[in-house]
This record gives C-alpha cells, sequence and structure tokens, in this order.
C-alpha cells in the first residue's frame, strides 16, 4: 500500500470526484464555474506577472555561466536528435491547439482587437496570438523542464516533482500531496484534450461527408485514440512516442507548404517577420499589461489569463516529458531550445493561416463570422483551397494523430509518478493509466450528453484554471530552492 500510495490516492480522488460531477452535476458546474472566475479575477495578473517573471528567470539561467552545466555526465551525449527532440517535446506540449486555432484566433483578434493601436489590424491580431502562444507558454513548461531534468540528471534523484523540493521539504505528507495534486491536474488536462480534440474531429467528419455525427462517433473516437495512445505508451519512448510525434510534425510541415505554396507567401513572410518585430518590441508591456498594452480585465480573463492557468496546468507534466528527453543537453540549450524553436515554429505557423484567412475576409468584402467556431473553422478555411477534400481529411488525421501524442507522453509522465519516480516505469502503470483516462473521459462524455443543458466539457477545461493555482504558488518557492542548489554545487 505505502509503494503504491501515490496512485491510490490519485485514483480514490479522481474516483469521488467523478462521482460528485455525475451525481450533483449542476451543482459542480456552478461551483466551477463561479471559482474559475474567483481565481482569475483574483490571480490573473500574478499569472500574468509569473509568466514574465519566468521567461526572464529561464534567460537569465541561459545566459549565465550556469547554462553550461550538462543534464548528466559532462561527457554525456543528446540521447535525441534535435530533429526528434524538437518533434517530441512541441508534440506534447502544443499539438492539436494551433489547428484548432490557427484561422479562429488570429481572425478573432483581427475582428476584436485586443486594445488600441497605430499597427494595422492583421498585425496586431498575429502579434496578440503570437503573444498567448509563444515564449511565455513555453517557459512554463521549460521551468519544470530545467528543474525536473537538474534533479534528474545532476542530482540522480526520482521523476516527479516532489524530488526538486525534496532536500528542503522532508514532510513526506507534502511531496506525496504534491505529487498527487500534478496527477489530478494532467488528468483533467488530457480528459480536456481528448473532449476537444474529439469534438473538433466530430465537427471535421460532419463538415467533410455533410452528415451528422454524434455520441457513438465521439465515443468511438476515445476508444481509438486511447488504444493507438496506449500502445505508443506501451513501446515507450524511443518506439513509440518518438515515431508518432515525427509523423506529426511531418505531416503538419506539408500542410503548412502546401498553404504557402497556395497563397500569397511573400505577404505571409511580411506579416511574420513584421508581427515578430512588433512581438519582441512590445513584449515587456504586454507581458505586464502595461498602459495601452492593457486589453481590459474582461478581455484578459477570457483570454490571456485563460491560457496563462491552461500553459501552467499542462506544465508540470510537459515539462518533466520535456526534462526525461533532454538528457545530455546544457540548460543553455535546453531553454534555448524550448523557448525559441517551437515559438518560431508556431509564429509563422500563425502567420501562413491567418494571413490567408484575412485574405479571404477581405476578398469576400462582407465577413459573417464564417471562421467564428472553433472547431470547423479550419474545415471552412480549407475548403477555398484546391484538394480540399484531401486537406482535411489530412487534418483529421494529424487532429487524432497530435491527440495521441500528447495523451501517450502524459501516460509514460503519470506512470512515472505513480512508479515511484522510474525513468522506464512499468507496462502495468502505463496499461492502469490509459485504462483510467479512457474510462473517466467517456464518463464525462456520457455525463454530457445526459445532461445537455451543462457544459461538462468546458467545466472540465474551467477545473484547470484552479488546479493550476497550486503550481502558480509554487513555482517562486522552486526558483529559490534551484538557485541555492546551483550556488552551492557551483
Amino acid at each position: 500500500m505505502q509503494k503504491h500510495i501515490v496512485l491510490t490516492c490519485s485514483i480514490s480522488i479522481l474516483f469521488i470526484c467523478t462521482l460528485i460531477v455525475f451525481f450533483a452535476t449542476e451543482i459542480s458546474y456552478n461551483t466551477i464555474e463561479s471559482t474559475s472566475i474567483w481565481v482569475r479575477n483574483n490571480f490573473g495578473y500574478f499569472y500574468l506577472y509569473l509568466g514574465f517573471g519566468c521567461v526572464l528567470f529561464l534567460l537569465s539561467i541561459a545566459i549565465s555561466p550556469f547554462g553550461k552545466i550538462k543534464l548528466g555526465t559532462p561527457d554525456s551525449k543528446p540521447e535525441y536528435s534535435l530533429w526528434a527532440w524538437v518533434a517530441m517535446l512541441y508534440s506534447a506540449g502544443m499539438g492539436s491547439g494551433i489547428l484548432l486555432r490557427a484561422v479562429q484566433e488570429p481572425v478573432f483578434m483581427q475582428q476584436h482587437p485586443p486594445y488600441a493601436s497605430t499597427l494595422d489590424s492583421e498585425i496586431l491580431a498575429l502579434e496578440f496570438t503570437f503573444y498567448q502562444w509563444g515564449v511565455t507558454a513555453w517557459a512554463f513548461y521549460g521551468f519544470f523542464a530545467m528543474i525536473v531534468g537538474y534533479t534528474l540528471f545532476v542530482k540522480h534523484k526520482k521523476v516527479n516533482v516532489s524530488a526538486t523540493i525534496e532536500d528542503y521539504v522532508p514532510s513526506r505528507t507534502i511531496k506525496n500531496g504534491v505529487d498527487v495534486v500534478t496527477i489530478i491536474t494532467t488528468v483533467f488536462g488530457l480528459i480536456a484534450a481528448i473532449g476537444l480534440g474529439t469534438t473538433q474531429i466530430k465537427g471535421g467528419l460532419t463538415h467533410v461527408f455533410q452528415k451528422p455525427f454524434g455520441l457513438i462517433t465521439i465515443v468511438l473516437l476515445c476508444i481509438a485514440v486511447s488504444c493507438v495512445a496506449c500502445y505508443s505508451a506501451w513501446q515507450g519512448v524511443n518506439k513509440g512516442i518518438k515515431l508518432f510525434s515525427k509523423l506529426n510534425i511531418i505531416v503538419t510541415f506539408l500542410i503548412l507548404c502546401f498553404v504557402c505554396i497556395h497563397s500569397n507567401i511573400l505577404d505571409i513572410l511580411n506579416s511574420f517577420l513584421k508581427s515578430t518585430y512588433y512581438y519582441v518590441l512590445d513584449f515587456i508591456p504586454m507581458s505586464l499589461a502595461l498602459g495601452e498594452y492593457n486589453p481590459g480585465l474582461s478581455f484578459l480573463t477570457g483570454w490571456t489569463f485563460y491560457y496563462w492557468a491552461f500553459w501552467l496546468a499542462w506544465s508540470p507534466f510537459t515539462g518533466i516529458f520535456i526534462a526525461r528527453i533532454s538528457k545530455g543537453r546544457t540548460l543553455r540549450q535546453l531553454l534555448f531550445g524550448v523557448l525559441l524553436i517551437p515559438s518560431l515554429g508556431t509564429f509563422f505557423w500563425f502567420s501562413a493561416f491567418g494571413t490567408s484567412a484575412f485574405q479571404l475576409i477581405a476578398s469576400w468584402k462582407d465577413y459573417n463570422n464564417e471562421f467564428g467556431n472553433v472547431f470547423s473553422s479550419i474545415f471552412i478555411f480549407f475548403q477555398h483551397y484546391p484538394y480540399a477534400m484531401v486537406l482535411n481529411i489530412t487534418t483529421l488525421f494529424l487532429l487524432f494523430s497530435f491527440l495521441v501524442t500528447s495523451i501517450d507522453s502524459a501516460v509514460f509522465v503519470l506512470s512515472m509518478f505513480t512508479d515511484q519516480g522510474a525513468k522506464h516505469p512499468s507496462k502495468k502503470h502505463r496499461i492502469i493509466w490509459s485504462g483510467f483516462i479512457l474510462l473517466t473521459t467517456l464518463a464525462l462524455v456520457l455525463l454530457g450528453n445526459v445532461k445537455p443543458d451543462v457544459d461538462v466539457l468546458d467545466a472540465v477545461q474551467k477545473l484547470l484554471i484552479i488546479t493550476s493555482l497550486p503550481f502558480a504558488i509554487i513555482i517562486p518557492f522552486m526558483s529559490v530552492i534551484f538557485l541555492i542548489d546551483l550556488i552551492k554545487n557551483k
């Protein structure tokens, strides 16, 4: 029992929460709704400042002499090539989100500018989209990747969040509590990701085949995604997760190239360079919501605060996975790689889709919110390109595959947590977590169908905002401990 206390406690709490939601759905939903708004209203600006602080902290470590510290022995070589490493960290960290928001978010920002600006509305829209998907998001991931990677490969401790503080917090109860909260947050994040992803796939199927797909389709998709993710996690990092991650990046790159070839590539490049320039120029005032760069509490609450809470909620498991695959790299290579490479790739992705969507809207002369639905916007966008059916089917495949890589990496990390921090967790734990996540997801999907007046998926997403708060509070504490360790071991 003591050996598996984290696994037992985590599953018990998740099971009880599921029962409470099932039997007291409306009360649970209203409680989650009000609490998430309270968190965003009272801690939203703290999240904002914390994100900016994380960026500064990571850049300071990267450019300092501490950046030369290698994750491993001095003669350790990177376990994975740069290409495989970037593919895995990007697939785990962003995944289907870039498909979900590729068109919808830039267009929304163009139609509803976050604040008054002398910039063209298209450049401002891309700049603010970059801000919400860029360096700050990856700084949250990079923070945990750096600290856990150092703890794992330099201090030779176990793979879990509690190992980063155990030298200063001897209480077993507190350490187990940190790991249990991490697991619960990760599971809710996965449920939200599976629900969102399968809903978008269902919306895409409905759009492509012009016939309604209902509950049975979502259930079958959940089962299919979970089974493939279980197989990938079963195979491990080298055989399963790496293979699917590389496939994702290749297909994503091909779609991106197709859009660029059939759009005005010069306009896309111009938008990318201009928006990136202004993003760098305005990064500090945007990050602190200073003066004219403050969109107001309502806008920030609906967008930036929500994103920051979401990135925070995903950061422990994503950061731990990145740490797990970063052996042999220096802290400088890890941090610059995590902060810059995926950010620039994301910027160009949004530039291509956003600029092309802006041009479509300009040619219509009358925009009727065609790209307003987050689940169908990219499929409607592809209607205006040759080989639309091929593009849509490829996108459906990519949505499925990105879901697989988000789930398999999370299952692998969850298994490491509950298998006493093992770098190579037992396959029994991988099967347990794959099965439990599937059952929990199906329960919430079915609940949403039984009680359609309550948006259960929306509630799970908002729950992430609540569960991310402990990590927001613990980050400054972890930063101090990490600096003390670096100075002591210099």
